[in-house]
């Protein structure tokens, strides 16, 4: 099976990029699916059919973990304790 990425910056970022009325569950969850196949952590959703461009980014994180008071320093540090993604 093939998968197409459309823009990876620096072969770390993954940008998919979509014009749609409004996103859906299914466009997180190929953002997301591309980061696991790619081995990638960071990803961002852009719809260009918003009237205001930045209220049409959604940032994708594969593999967050929650900041505690213990481990504030170790919040980016990959972990592969769990297959759920951030999405802000």
């Amino acid at each position: 099976m093939d998968f197409v990425i459309d823009i990876l910056v620096e072969e770390r970022i993954v940008l998919e990029l979509k014009s749609v009325e409004e996103l859906h569950p299914v466009h997180y969850k190929q953002l997301l699916t591309y980061l696991k196949l790619a081995d990638k952590r960071l990803g961002f959703l852009v719809n260009f059919n918003e009237h205001i461009l930045k209220n049409g980014i959604k940032r994708v994180v594969h593999n967050y973990v929650e900041p505690t008071n213990n481990n504030k320093l170790n919040a980016f540090a990959p972990s592969r304790e769990t297959d759920e993604a951030k999405v802000n």
